[in-house]
């Protein structure tokens, strides 16, 4: 195994979208305070939108987490491919409705106003987070809209958080777009962030000293556009590639090599 090789405890590069992994980059540490905003002013709804890659789906894992444990009632569901009556049935279902597969629409739509007035008269804050929007199919989005527009007085508890790719925005619909008070949009990152990033990963290995040299840090940022899923994974393969070479650590030459054998593979 190549963490034996790098004489580390664990794989300093996950691959899930795990909280656990989450590096507080800028752009993710200013988005994040945003995205606080816009539920400590209970504002119906906010935009969390980046390219494909750029972390969008883990920040809202970070975001879930803390707001759980801050007391918000807090809703997740990922949109790709979802039909409104999934989309009704998932919410009704994380809000402990308990319902069941051949409920109808209306019933879900129901089942899901009763409580949002509920958790409104009991001062509860409900926060749903709606993960890549932009693949949401039907006339799933009007239904996310029916919810948005349920509390828009500024006493409303309920705030609503869609995901998407920034060049897809328009996929989500004019009303929405309208209904957005709170535009967050992640940027790939700096040449520091991803030097601060496979630091904090060999750290996080439980390894003295960095993984990559300088002239690899600077190689592997350009090379992937800044983007941390790119980073991700071509940081996690470099390392393979090295430890088969039983180099000392990551050069620029192996970045580059490994960066063309996916580039051909792709």
């Amino acid at each position: 195994m190549h963490e034996n090789y790098w004489k580390l405890k664990q794989s300093p590069f996950g691959s899930s979208v795990d909280p656990k992994h989450f590096f507080n980059s800028s752009t993710h540490e200013e988005g994040l305070a945003r995205l606080r905003f816009l539920v400590d002013q209970q504002r119906s709804l906010g935009l969390l939108l980046g390219p494909r890659g750029c972390g969008k789906s883990l920040l809202l894992e970070v975001l879930a987490r803390d707001l759980r444990c801050a007391g918000h009632f807090v809703c997740q569901v990922n949109l790709l491919g979802m039909c409104a009556h999934e989309l009704l049935w998932s919410v009704a279902n994380q809000f402990s409705l308990f319902p069941k597969t051949d409920d109808s629409t209306l019933h879900l739509w129901r089942l899901i106003t009763d409580r949002l007035a509920t958790n409104h008269y009991q001062q509860l804050s409900t926060v749903i987070l709606l993960d890549d929007a932009d693949e949401a199919i039907g006339d799933t989005l009007l239904q996310v809209l029916r919810i948005a527009k349920q509390e828009t007085t500024p006493q409303s508890r309920t705030s609503i958080i869609l995901s998407a790719e920034a060049k897809r925005q328009n996929l989500l619909g004019s009303q929405l777009l309208d209904l957005a008070e709170l535009r967050i949009e992640l940027e790939p990152w700096s040449t520091q962030d991803t030097e601060d990033y496979l630091q904090q990963a060999s750290v996080g290995g439980n390894r003295a000293g960095m993984l990559f040299d300088a002239e690899a840090t600077q190689t592997l940022h350009v090379l992937s556009g800044g983007v941390p899923r790119r980073i991700n994974q071509l940081a996690k393969l470099c390392l393979l590639a090295g430890a088969g070479r039983e180099l000392p650590h990551i050069d620029a030459t192996t970045v580059e090599n490994v960066f063309h054998e996916l580039d051909i593979r792709a």
